[in-house]
């Protein structure tokens, strides 16, 4: 029930919508169970059983304010009046009369339950995508997307879907629950306590499969989620699959996965609907029982039931087992519900292991020096990835980081921006820990440049500006320096073309100038280039670098780089190998180590 309420908490005030709902659905149940209790005046009319000294009696005005006083004196007077036809006549237009207004609060509401629904969802839905946003880029890196997705869509769906509406089983029908029970003990005493055996058996029974229930509704979902995983990945490595043959392959991962959901819900829905024949079951029997007991006390005449009544009394508690049932299956559906919460719940309740601490410092500007002091770092509980890292990056100059592949110059670069923080050791800009900078104010100083560039599905030009507010004069300006504003004129609709998934439509090359078009753009002081141009041919390479030169141009870098020739004027050359900065210098004076790595690389490259 935690979960439950927990969720709930995401409609907003839960007063501005209780109230109204609780008012609203009260009188819906009042109406609809006086509908039903009208049935006893009508039958006593049809029957003639109608006692004239009990008319009398009812013919003297109420002095309360007693709806059903009211109600006989006003039924008394037209069948003394009128006669029969008339006092039907008036119970007919009273039915009518309560079926409507009963119907009128009953939409409101319905009304008010969907404002309810929709007000929750959403907010769940945007609590959820910004708490995304929060976690480090570790959480993605071991965590499926297309698990966050289903978080985000199914799962938040099927929260609106169940425990929306059991909510409103809880209040709307436990009303007419109660409202039912209330007349049929008014009616009969004897007849309705003999009914209520039944509850502890139902009792019973929903509470084994609700249990059962919840179970394979969390299987269910995380099927869900791994099928969306495979579909992404599919999807967004098409070139791959086709390119290796691997259809079949992946057909077949898809439909073991599919298998599985189908088995899961399967699961879920036989045990789910088992609730419902049940209950009809149970409620059927019930009256059957009432039947059989009651007709035999008026036949016997041990009862103070007359037929009208009985028959009044039967067709009223036959209405029972309707709001017994939809309380029965809402609470069964819930399980997939609660199911789902949990898994939203379980993001929103991370504590990202990157936080800004409470008297964090804002960086306004970089003035002089970025400091790597003994910087370790290890992924988690694993081997150090860095180990001692010490070096100097001072303002207007550029290090550039070269070794082999995973030797954890990508490590490196991803944390002075606070991507990760170290396991030990000390990152400083200009003097101050950016542990204690805030992340927004520390990263608006940077610029990063990958060497996969990350677009997104729109417009040429809204991907350069990336959502700051500029003028066109300054995205055209960016683009120019960047060696973009030539291709963008040549694309069908210029800077507004749309470039498709990841930018598909564009090369390599392009897609990489619009990105540098995007940095120079926000005009940052400090930019990290990571392997801006490995995987470009030599023309595409040329414009490119030309551009990162441009960017490059009195701002202070850090340049991961494969292709050496790129990094022969950087300032500094740090040489990473196994974790540690092996070797240090300009290009000239690594060179001349013939037994040095970087001297060897080069040799490597110029073969």
């Amino acid at each position: 029930m935690n979960t439950y309420f927990k969720l709930l908490s995401y409609a907003g005030n839960l007063k501005k919508f209780v109230i109204p709902f609780l008012f609203t659905s009260l009188l819906a149940a009042v109406f609809g169970v006086l509908n039903l209790v009208l049935l006893k005046p009508i039958l006593d009319v049809l029957f003639a059983q109608v006692d004239p000294e009990v008319i009398s009696g009812m013919l003297q005005k109420p002095g309360n304010l007693s709806v059903l006083d009211w109600f006989n004196y006003y039924f008394a007077h037209f069948l003394e009046t009128k006669g029969k036809l008339g006092a039907l006549q008036f119970v007919c237009i009273i039915l009518v009369l309560g079926i409507f207004i009963g119907n009128i609060f009953r939409y409101l509401s319905l009304r008010l339950l969907e404002g309810f629904k929709v007000n929750m969802v959403s907010n769940l839905r945007q609590a959820i995508f910004n708490k995304s946003l929060l976690l480090p880029i570790g959480f993605f890196n071991n965590q499926k997307k297309g698990d966050i997705i289903s978080r985000i869509t199914t799962d938040v769906q099927e929260v609106e879907n169940s425990i929306a509406n059991t909510f409103s089983a809880a209040i709307k029908e436990l009303f007419l629950l109660v409202g039912y029970l209330i007349a049929l003990f008014y009616m009969s005493f004897k007849l309705t306590l003999f009914a209520l055996i039944v509850i502890p058996v139902t009792a019973t029974f929903l509470g084994l499969m609700l249990k059962k229930l919840r179970h394979d509704a969390g299987e269910g979902q995380s099927r869900l989620s791994n099928i969306m995983s495979l579909m992404d990945e599919t999807f967004g490595g098409m070139r791959v699959v086709k390119g290796f043959v691997a259809e079949n392959f992946i057909s077949k991962k898809f439909e073991t996965e599919n298998q599985g959901y189908k088995r899961s819900i399967f699961s879920y829905a036989a045990k789910r609907e088992l609730a419902n024949p049940f209950s009809e079951v149970v409620g059927v029997s019930m009256v059957a029982s009432l039947l059989f007991y009651g007709g035999s006390l008026i036949l016997s005449d041990q009862s103070t039931l007359d037929a009208s009544t009985f028959m009044a009394y039967i067709a009223l508690f036959s209405q029972v087992v309707r709001p017994a049932k939809t309380i029965a299956q809402a609470f069964s559906a819930s399980q997939r519900g609660i199911a789902s919460g949990d898994r939203i719940l379980e993001v929103l309740n991370m504590e990202p292991e990157i936080s800004d601490s409470p008297d964090a410092v804002t960086a306004k500007s970089f003035e002089n020096t970025i400091s790597f002091e003994d910087v370790s770092f290890a992924y988690e509980e694993g081997p150090a990835v860095l180990r001692n890292i010490n070096f100097k990056l001072e303002k207007g100059k550029t290090v550039a980081l070269v070794g082999q592949s995973g030797g954890g110059k990508s490590t490196l670069a991803d944390l002075l921006p606070r991507f990760y923080e170290p396991t030990e050791g000390h990152i400083k800009l200009d003097g101050t820990d950016i542990n204690d900078i805030s992340q927004a104010s520390l990263r608006s100083l940077m610029g990063i440049v990958t060497q996969d560039p990350v677009l997104f599905n729109d417009s040429i030009y809204n991907n350069i500006t990336f959502g700051k507010d500029v003028s066109r004069e300054d995205v055209l300006a960016a683009a120019k320096i960047a060696n973009a504003h030539e291709f963008i004129e040549e694309q069908s609709e210029g800077y507004e073309t749309i470039i498709g998934d990841r930018g598909v439509k564009l090369s390599g090359g392009q897609r990489q100038r619009i990105s540098i078009a995007r940095a120079i753009l926000q005009n940052p002081p400090i930019l990290i280039l990571d392997e801006a141009t490995s995987a470009l041919d030599t023309e595409s390479e040329k414009l490119v670098q030309d551009a990162i030169t441009h960017l490059m141009k009195d701002r202070t870098s850090l340049v991961i780089a494969h292709r050496l020739s790129t990094i022969q004027h950087a300032d500094e050359i740090l040489v990473v190998d196994k974790g540690q900065i092996a070797e240090r210098g300009t290009h000239q004076e690594l060179y001349t180590k013939a037994d040095g790595i970087y001297h060897k690389l080069v040799e490597l490259q110029e073969i």
